[in-house]
C-alpha cells in the first residue's frame, strides 16, 4: 500500500472507532481533573523542583510527590522514587520486602512476566526467591478469567503470605485482567483470608479505567515511570503504592532498615516526575486511541488482534498475531522507521537479558525502555505475536502506525 492509500484507510478506520475513542476522552478528563486537585491540594510550587544530592535527607519535593501519588492513586501511601530501575525492580524491592523464608508466593494469573522468573526462581538464581527458602506456586488462568474454584480450593488448603496478580498479559496470548475482575477476586479472596496479601502488578494499567486497584482492595500496586505514569516525562523511576506499612517495608528493602524513606536524593528529577503525572492522563488516552485505531485497522487487513477494537481494555498494549516470524520482525521495523529516535535503526531479533526467547523490539524512544512512547516487541516464538504500546501523541502514534503498515504490505 502507498502512503496515500494507507492514509485514506486510517481515515475510514477513525470514523468507525469515534465512539470508542470518546468514551476514552471521558477517562482523560477525569484523571486529569483528579491530577490537577491533587496537585492544588498539596500546594504544589517551585520550590518542590529543588533538588537534594547524596543521602537526601529532607527533600521537600519528593516528599510530597509520593503524597500526589498516593491521591492520585487512592491509596494510603506511595514510594515513588528514581532508585527504582524498572517496575520489574520495584516488583522484586516488594517481593523481597514481604516475603520470608518458608512463607508461599501464590501467582493467581499464571506464569509471571520473563524478568521476574529468576527473580522467584522459576530459572534458578542463586539469589532467588527461591534461594532465600520462599516458596512458589501457581494458578493458571482459565480461559481469560480468574479461576475462582481452584484459588479457593487452594486457600482453604494452604497458607499464602503474598498473592501477586498480574494485570497486563506480559508475553503471553491470555487477555489482560480488567478492574472489574480484579475486583470480584478480591472480594472473592477476603472472604477466605483477611490477612493475605494481595499484590497487584499494575504496569500498563493505570489510568486506563475509573480505578486503580488499590481502590478496589489491593493491599499494594506497583507500576513503572517509563509507563503511564511518566506521561514519556520521566527518564526513570518506579512506584510502589498501598497500605502505610507495606509501603514502608519497601522503603527499608528499597534502602536500608532504619532509614527507610527518609534517604534516596532526588537528583533533580522531581519537576519530570511531577511533569509527567500532570501529561499522564492526555498521553495514557494517546496511547489507547493508537491500540484502539490499531486493532481496528490490522483485523482489517486480515490478521488477529486482542483486544477487538470496541472491547473493554484493562491496558495500553494491543496484541497482533501474526503467524508468521518475518511478518512480525516487519511490523516491528515499519514502527522503528516511523519514530523520532534511531528512525534509521533496524531492529533484529536478539538474545535479550531475562527473557528465554529471542526478542525483536522497536523502541525509537527518547527514554531508553519507555513503553508509553509508541513502541512494539515480541519474543520470537509461536504464534509471533507483536505487543505495540504507547504513543505520546495521537497524530505521532497515528504516523507510526502508517509506517508499519506500509512496511508490511509492501
Amino acid at each position: 500500500m502507498s502512503y496515500e492509500e494507507i492514509q485514506t484507510f486510517l481515515e475510514k478506520c477513525e470514523k468507525k472507532v469515534k465512539p470508542e475513542f470518546q468514551k476514552v476522552e471521558q477517562w482523560e478528563f477525569a484523571h486529569t481533573k483528579k491530577v490537577l486537585e491533587a496537585f492544588q491540594k498539596y500546594h504544589l510550587s517551585a520550590s518542590h523542583f529543588d533538588s537534594t544530592t547524596g543521602y537526601g535527607y529532607d527533600d521537600l519535593g519528593r516528599d510530597t510527590i509520593e503524597k500526589v501519588f498516593a491521591e492520585v492513586l487512592g491509596s494510603e501511601d506511595a514510594l515513588v522514587r528514581s532508585q527504582f530501575i524498572s517496575g520489574s525492580h520495584a516488583l522484586t524491592v516488594a517481593l523481597f520486602a514481604y516475603l520470608r523464608p518458608g512463607d508461599l508466593l501464590l501467582s493467581i494469573t499464571g506464569t509471571p512476566y520473563d524478568t521476574l522468573h529468576e527473580v522467584i526462581g522459576i530459572k534458578e538464581n542463586p539469589s532467588s526467591l527461591k534461594s532465600f527458602g520462599v516458596q512458589y506456586d501457581q494458578i493458571d488462568l482459565k480461559g481469560n478469567d480468574f479461576d475462582e474454584k481452584k484459588i479457593v480450593s487452594y486457600l482453604q488448603t494452604h497458607t499464602v503470605k503474598l498473592i501477586e496478580i498480574q494485570r497486563s498479559k506480559g508475553y503471553s496470548t491470555r487477555q489482560s485482567i480488567t478492574i472489574d475482575k480484579l475486583e470480584k477476586i478480591i472480594k472473592t479472596i477476603r472472604k477466605i483470608d483477611k490477612k493475605v496479601i494481595i499484590m497487584v502488578d499494575n504496569c500498563y494499567c493505570e489510568m486506563v479505567g475509573e480505578k486503580e486497584p488499590t481502590m478496589v482492595g489491593a493491599d499494594i500496586m506497583v507500576g513503572s515511570l517509563i509507563k503511564n505514569l511518566g506521561g514519556g516525562i520521566a527518564p526513570n523511576g518506579a512506584y510502589i503504592a498501598g497500605k502505610k506499612e507495606l509501603v514502608e517495608l519497601a522503603a527499608e528493602r528499597l534502602t536500608l532498615p532504619g532509614e527507610g524513606r527518609e534517604v534516596g536524593p532526588s537528583l533533580g528529577m522531581n519537576k519530570s516526575i511531577l511533569q509527567g503525572l500532570f501529561f499522564a492522563p492526555s498521553v495514557v488516552a494517546s496511547s489507547l486511541k493508537i491500540a484502539i485505531l490499531t486493532s481496528y485497522a490490522l483485523e482489517q487487513l486480515g490478521y488477529e488482534v486482542e483486544p477487538k477494537w470496541n472491547d473493554r481494555r484493562a491496558d495500553i498494549v494491543q496484541n497482533i498475531c501474526f503467524h508468521n516470524s518475518e511478518k512480525l520482525v516487519r511490523y516491528c521495523q515499519g514502527i522503528q522507521k516511523g519514530s523520532p529516535i534511531d528512525a534509521f535503526a533496524v531492529p533484529e531479533p536478539w538474545d535479550m537479558p531475562g527473557y528465554e526467547d529471542k526478542v525483536i523490539m522497536a523502541a525509537g524512544s527518547f527514554t531508553q525502555g519507555s513503553s508509553i512512547e509508541l513502541s512494539c516487541d515480541g519474543p520470537i516464538r509461536e504464534p509471533y505475536i507483536a505487543y505495540q504500546q504507547g504513543g505520546l501523541t495521537y497524530s505521532y502514534g497515528k504516523l507510526g502506525l502508517m509506517s508499519a503498515i506500509q512496511e508490511l504490505t509492501k
